[in-house]
């Protein structure tokens, strides 16, 4: 096999696998994992069971192939657009956070629960995203990713309330959607909730100075306005 076949093989696999980590993960968002079996799965897309074991090993494998990707794609979305000021930035982080929440309501939930019946491999796959969600934060807010561990403290505090904020968030969006507030006003509240963490870190940490909070106006509707203009930073 010359190399442009072993790459067009290669492509195909990667294409194929992908594939089956997007059924799976339409399964697992209406089923639970114990509910599902690997007959049901490679009935579902339409494959030999075989060619799953051929690409996950296991069924165990394939669920936690799925979380990765989950966990990859929340990541890409919440850190994206490295180019930007870094409070647009941190406003970015915020609303790619909660847009995937909204729209991948199972997955988040398993990311940030920690999956079936708290697995300790999903658990750590979800200690790892918080650990890149926190750098990508403080790179945001100080321009670098490593803090001392107070400031570091406040800030995985900040995102464990975040975190419970998302969750009854998308659960009232499933209930409820028009009484529920829009993307771009938790976005904007969650912002200010940062501010207010910033500004708590200077205090005990004052080598991490809150970056300055954007120019106030005389009317403190209009600021009110402001704080709740969407978090993408569009008027």
């Amino acid at each position: 096999m010359n190399n442009s076949q072993q790459r067009g093989t290669t492509e195909r696999s990667q294409v194929r696998r992908a594939e089956l980590i997007a059924t799976g993960r339409k399964l697992f968002a209406d089923t639970s994992y114990d509910a599902l079996s690997m007959d049901d799965i490679a009935k579902h897309a339409g494959v030999a069971k075989g060619l799953i074991y051929y690409y996950f090993k296991s069924k165990r494998g394939y669920y936690l192939a799925i979380v990765e990707d989950s966990v990859s794609e929340l990541v890409a979305r919440a850190g994206g657009e490295a180019d930007l000021p870094n409070a647009e930035r941190v406003r970015r982080t915020i609303d790619g956070y909660l847009q995937y929440a909204e729209h991948h309501h199972a997955a988040y939930r398993t990311i940030v629960t920690g999956g079936v019946g708290s697995d300790a491999e999903v658990l750590a796959i979800r200690d790892a995203v918080r650990e890149e969600l926190v750098a990508t934060i403080a790179e945001g807010a100080y321009g670098r990713r490593t803090l001392p561990p107070v400031a570091r403290l406040a800030l995985v505090g900040w995102l464990s309330s975040v975190e419970g904020i998302t969750l009854e968030w998308i659960g009232g969006l499933a209930a409820d959607p028009a009484g529920r507030p829009e993307r771009a006003e938790l976005g904007a509240l969650l912002v200010r909730q940062l501010r207010a963490t910033l500004t708590v870190i200077e205090e005990f940490v004052p080598e991490c100075p809150a970056p300055p909070a954007p120019e106030e106006t005389a009317d403190r509707n209009a600021d009110r306005k402001d704080d709740l203009a969407p978090v993408t930073g569009s008027p």
